[in-house]
């Protein structure tokens, strides 16, 4: 029961934590009249993502990479299958292409960087820079291409509930600050509950650790990306649901895989560096497929990729060991020594 009100807690303060973080910070930068897309693809971007940011952190401090790297992992995997595959069931995606080219290829750019970087068995310091310097020739390069579509001004890009926020007035520059100071402390306090809960379930369950943060964690600090898409859809605005999962993809690779690695190197664990490496590419190739060939996700496409997300969860707790297996050990254990 603790173990449940721990994860229950946990991802509830995430939640309200970067909920409270983003406005607060969106409130004083247009106090400092900072432009919506500079507030767009900084702000909302990080803060959307700061529940994984600190999440995979605290892990990586107390010495579990399982969660830290699974958590990571799993939201990508998460986004794709259970996130765009509900919300194209709601309503199906359409998209136009040509509009995709470029996060399309940074995403996947991001996961094969990742993928290589990894198969070493451990994230080092310097692999975690060199993340984070990709991020931001991505984040420079994107700025500079909205700037010349005349989008610097434009809200319209934003969540509609943050865009709506241009219309009024911004908070007293104290309410933000306290807003901001709340939302930092809630969403620290909330990972290290969700850290110790998820430590405390694989040993009673007696499954790994990554286990628990490629599928509990994964899915319940991608909640804010889920709330979004979901909503999105029931809107009929498939755009703003892919550009979501596109860009989470993108910063959880590249800024916190290399924010984290940056300050403690990462050990990938075997079981991860095995199979779900490998099927976070796959499951990236598929998604880019459709968007970029087929023009988006009908029902049935959408109904595949959940009743996927759905068999790769329960092969994480019951056989994975038997995929293992597939894999020759010696040249795993090699790497991770290295």
């Amino acid at each position: 029961m603790i173990t449940i009100l721990q994860f229950a807690g946990g991802f509830v303060l995430l939640l309200f934590g970067a909920e409270y973080l983003v406005r607060g910070a969106v409130s004083l930068a247009r106090q400092l009249n900072v432009s919506p897309m500079i507030i767009g693809m900084t702000i909302v971007a990080y803060g959307t993502t700061s529940p994984e940011l600190v999440v995979s952190l605290q892990a990586a401090i107390d010495g579990l990479p399982g969660i830290s790297v699974g958590n990571v992992v799993g939201s990508n995997i998460a986004n794709i299958l259970l996130i765009l595959g509900a919300s194209a069931v709601i309503f199906p995606i359409v998209v136009k292409p040509k509009t995709l080219y470029r996060d399309a290829a940074v995403m996947m750019g991001s996961a094969l960087l990742f993928t290589a970087l990894a198969l070493n068995g451990i994230i080092a310091r310097w692999q975690g820079v060199l993340m984070v310097a990709a991020l931001i020739v991505f984040s420079l390069y994107a700025f500079q291409a909205e700037r010349k579509r005349g989008k610097a001004n434009d809200p319209g890009d934003l969540p509609e509930e943050l865009a709506d926020e241009f219309k009024d007035p911004p908070q007293a520059t104290w309410l933000a600050v306290l807003s901001i100071i709340g939302g930092v402390a809630s969403v620290v306090v909330g990972a290290k509950l969700l850290v110790t809960a998820a430590v405390t379930t694989a040993r009673y369950f007696g499954v790994g650790e990554e286990v628990i943060g490629l599928t509990i964690v994964a899915v319940g600090t991608s909640l804010p990306e889920l709330a979004t898409a979901v909503v999105a859809a029931i809107r009929r605005h498939s755009e703003v649901a892919v550009g979501n999962i596109l860009g989470a993809g993108i910063y959880n690779l590249l800024a916190i895989m290399g924010l984290v690695a940056t300050v403690s190197p990462i050990p990938v664990p075997s079981q991860i560096l095995a199979f779900d490496l490998w099927f976070m590419l796959a499951t990236t190739a598929v998604l880019l497929f459709f968007l970029l060939m087929r023009g988006g996700l009908n029902r049935v496409v959408a109904a595949s990729f959940l009743l996927a997300f759905v068999a790769y969860t329960a092969l994480q707790y019951y056989g994975v060991d038997k995929v293992m297996a597939l894999t020759p050990a010696p040249a795993i254990e090699t790497a991770r020594t290295k």
